[in-house]
This record gives structure tokens, C-alpha cells and sequence, in this order.
């Protein structure tokens, strides 16, 4: 691998937002890791790029680490993170299984906070690099039948604005994108299909777009897709109980 040659490990590559973003990096002269348990998956995303294909579950007790390890060993640095695999489990929460609720916090919170915490601190000690966290609108305004998803959701849009003060002056940089629904397997793997006619979901490749945008630019904070997904938050913020009783409504 050439020394200049910027390298990007994205998680979640083999379907998607992670395959989208994966696909983005690449032809925009990076060397990407991709990462995933579909082989074969990750290998299309891959074909016809440098895309070094670094298969592995995440929500196994050590798969942050051999993850990190390997793309190490694989391109010797990493010089941004993508961390976009996650699941979802959407139904009443009272009929959840117990082990449903452990894996979709698995995979979408705790695994994510490890490999974060894997690759880190090669980025402080380098002064530079960046960790790009996808998170969800479901985080930031809670979703009925999606409720530990939107919990773990939220845990990333806490955990990336407290690493994002933390790491203030070190080189290194935190982005927060928080995608809408988007037009992906994500909910056939689900079991449930998405019902609601608002808002429309949006595809991988915009989203891929925006991971690419925030990150030529060094933009820190929360990146919405689409960018008036910002307005329930805020309506959230300032009028609470009208927007209580929006969602009410409108779900």
C-alpha cells in the first residue's frame, strides 16, 4: 500500500450504508477496509476497488478487537473509522425477547463503543484522524415499536458528543450522521417492513454522499439526512408537549 494512501475501515460493508459508503471511499482514491460476516457481500461491495475485505462478527466478545488488529495488520493505520453496521428489531416492547434486546444493543451500542476504543488512541498519538458514528432519527426523537433500537441510537449520539468534547484538540475528529429511513435491506433483515408514508425513505448512496462531504470538510457534530430531519429535534427542544402530542399522531 502506497505510505500517503489515506485508509478508511468501514463497518457494516457488505449491504447498505456501510457498502454505499465503502463504495464512495474508494473511488475517491482511499484504501478501504471493509468489514461484515457476509463474504460474499463484502466482496461485491469490494470488486473492482482496492477494497481489502476483513470479514467478522462485531457482536462477539473479542470481534472489536480482531477487527482493529486486522486492518492494522492489513494497512498499518487507520485513518478514519466508519461505524455503520446495526440491526433492528421494531414490534411492541413488551413482546421483545430478552435476546433480541441483547443483540440489537450489541451490535448498534456496545460494539461500536469497542471499536472505537480499539482504534482511538493510534489516532491521538498520530494527531489526526476521524471517527465517523452512523446513528439514526430514531435516536433523537424515539420511535414507537422501535424502542431499544432508538435507545441504542441515542447511546451513540451521547457517547459522540462526549468523545467529541473530549478528544477537543487532539487531531481528531467525531461526525455524527443521522440518516432517516433509507431504502436498504435493513428492514426485510428486520422482519418488519417500513409502513410509514413520511418520511420517504432516502437511498445508501445519499447518505454515502454525506459521510464523504463531512469528512472532506472536518465537520464535527450531527450531519441529518435529509437536512430538515433537524426539525423534530429542535421542535422537541423548544415546544415539548406539541411535539408530544405530534408524535402521537403521526408516530
Amino acid at each position: 500500500m502506497h505510505e500517503d494512501l489515506r485508509v478508511a475501515l468501514v463497518t457494516g460493508a457488505s449491504s447498505g450504508i456501510g457498502a454505499a459508503t465503502a463504495r464512495r471511499f474508494a473511488e475517491g482514491g482511499w484504501q478501504v477496509l471493509l468489514n461484515g460476516r457476509d463474504v460474499d457481500r463484502l466482496e461485491e461491495t469490494a470488486a473492482g476497488t482496492t477494497g481489502i475485505v476483513l470479514p467478522g462478527d462485531l457482536a462477539t466478545p473479542d470481534g472489536p478487537r480482531r477487527l482493529a488488529e486486522s486492518a492494522l495488520g492489513a494497512a498499518g493505520r487507520i485513518d478514519l473509522l466508519v461505524a455503520g453496521a446495526g440491526i433492528g428489531w421494531a414490534g411492541p416492547f413488551a413482546t421483545m425477547p430478552h435476546t433480541a434486546v441483547d443483540r440489537v444493543l450489541t451490535v448498534d451500542l456496545n460494539a461500536t463503543l469497542h471499536l472505537v476504543r480499539e482504534v482511538l488512541p493510534a489516532m491521538v498519538a498520530a494527531g489526526r484522524g476521524r471517527v465517523v458514528l452512523v446513528g439514526s432519527v430514531a435516536g433523537t426523537v424515539g420511535v414507537r415499536n422501535e424502542a431499544v433500537y432508538s435507545a441504542a441510537k441515542a447511546g451513540v449520539a451521547a457517547f459522540a458528543e462526549a468523545l467529541r468534547q473530549e478528544l477537543r484538540g487532539t487531531g481528531v475528529g467525531v461526525t455524527h450522521v443521522v440518516p432517516g429511513p433509507v431504502d436498504t435491506a435493513f428492514f426485510e433483515r428486520r422482519g418488519t417492513p417500513y409502513q410509514r408514508t413520511r418520511p420517504r425513505p432516502t437511498s445508501p448512496g445519499r447518505v454515502a454522499s454525506a459521510v464523504w462531504d463531512a469528512v472532506g470538510r472536518g465537520r464535527d457534530g450531527d450531519v441529518y439526512v435529509p437536512s430538515w430531519l433537524t426539525l423534530p429535534g429542535r421542535v422537541r427542544g423548544v415546544a415539548p408537549a406539541l411535539y408530544r402530542r405530534l408524535l402521537d399522531r403521526f408516530g
